[in-house]
Parts: C-alpha cells; structure tokens; sequence
C-alpha cells in the first residue's frame, strides 16, 4: 500500500491537491474579505457648509441623513445660557462622546440667531467645571461645525443628580425646558470653527459616512472556493483509493501463479 501511496504519480497528485486547497482556501478567505469590508461604513459626499436652518429646524427633528454635516451660524451667544455637559470626551465618536465620570465638560452655549431663533452650540472641551476658559465669548459670531441629532435624554444613566448649570446629555426636549425663552431649533452643531480659546479643547466629530451594505455576491464566491477545495479532496481519496485497490489486484494476480507452481 506504502509502495502505491507514494508511487511518482500520485506524490504528484498529493502535491497538485496540496496546492489547490492552499489556493482554493485563500481564494474564498479573500473574497470573504471582501464581503466584511463590504458592509463597513464609507465617506460620503461632505457639500460646502450651509446655513443651519436649512437642516435644523424648531419643532421637526434632525435626521440621520443630515448628521455630521457641515452648517454655519452667526448670531450671539447667550452668555447666561451656558451648561456643562457632564463626563465627556473631547471625541464624539469616543462612546458617544462619554468617558468616565468626572472626565471632562463640553461647553454647551446658546447660539441666539439673527432671525430670533436659538441653536445649542459645543464650543469645545474643558477638563474641569471651573475652568476659567470656559468663558463665554461676547458680541456677534458665526459658527461653522457639524450638525448632530438631539441625544435621547435617557442615554445616560446615572447615580444622582448633577450639579446646577451640568447636563448629561445635549436634549433639545430637556433644553427647552431649561431656556425656556428661547426658539430653540431641534439638535446641536459642534463647532469646528472659530478655533476654541486657549485651554479649551475642540471636540472631534467625523465627517457624515454612509452604509453601501454587504456585497452578498462576495460572500457566495467564498463559499464557492471553498466549495471547490472540498470537491478536490473528495475527487483526490477517490484516486487513491483506486489506485490502492488496482495495487492490491495486481498483487493477487502476482502471487497466483507462484501459489499454483508450488
């Protein structure tokens, strides 16, 4: 059997099969490569900023398909209205923006707009409620920034309350509430632009992305590879197999005539 195995044509067939389920199997890991980044969320289309009331709104929600665009704001900041948004990161995408608590405070301002209306605004980030950087600046200004979505007022949980002037979360539903004078038009823009003063933080925020979906076609070449390495193994123990019962037929009939002359 030995002597059949490793007979010359069939250590070329081991070698042939080695070498396709080596190919076959990379060929469909490459293509389900191609499937998982298939579905990973890509840049899309960044326009020129526009004019915040062309995509916030009071009274009708921000939607996803406008979050993380670029908008510009000019009016005042209410210099009485500033809050604390209590244990963030100077990242949006970090978790949300949260850290762990007692991490920082972004510097959430009022921007009061030239048509009367008000804009939440994320100045920047500071490391401490203190901060004396977190003064809030005068006279009249325009942002540029992406647009964020209004947060959900229960996205956080925590043990008790916070102290005046913090938040835990940017809420048009619970802003409104505390600046109760003012129009306020749903979500919040973190700006990019004027650059923060000294010792304050910019908050980063990502360009908008978009999801393609998966590429299922991928997916089905990976399976078809590897499909193909298996029909190859299959076909392989067949050869063999016949060539060991050929081996052991011939050895019989080798050994007949010896049995009959004795």
């Amino acid at each position: 059997m030995l002597r059949t195995l490793f007979a010359p044509r069939l250590v070329a067939l081991h070698l042939l099969v080695i070498g396709v389920l080596i190919s076959f199997t990379l060929l469909g890991r490459w293509q389900l490569g191609v499937f998982e980044a298939s579905g990973e969320p890509k840049l899309a289309p960044d326009p020129a900023p526009v004019a915040v009331a062309e995509l916030a709104s009071v009274g009708r929600h921000v939607t996803g398909e406008v979050a993380n665009r670029r908008v510009t704001a000019t009016g005042t900041f209410d210099t009485n209205g500033q809050l604390l948004v209590a244990d963030r990161h100077p990242d949006v995408d970090a978790v949300g923006g949260r850290a762990a608590s007692g991490a920082g405070f972004w510097l959430l301002t009022p921007l009061r707009l030239t048509d009367g209306t008000t804009i939440p605004i994320i100045r920047g980030w500071v490391p401490s409620a203190g901060d004396p950087a977190a003064a809030v600046p005068s006279g009249a200004v325009t942002v540029t920034g992406r647009l964020r979505p209004s947060e959900q007022t229960d996205a956080v949980e925590r043990g008790g309350p916070l102290p005046d002037g913090q938040v835990a979360t940017v809420s048009t539903a619970e802003l409104v509430n505390v600046w109760s004078d003012a129009h306020l038009r749903d979500g919040f823009v973190v700006a990019t632009a004027p650059a923060p003063p000294a010792g304050v933080s910019a908050v980063a925020v990502p360009p908008p992305t978009e999801g393609i979906g998966f590429s299922w076609r991928n997916l089905a070449y990976a399976a078809q590879w590897w499909i193909f390495a298996v029909f190859a193994v299959f076909m392989w123990f067949h050869f063999v197999r016949d060539a060991v019962r050929d081996g052991r037929a011939e050895g019989r009939r080798s050994a007949a005539p010896v049995a009959e002359g004795s």
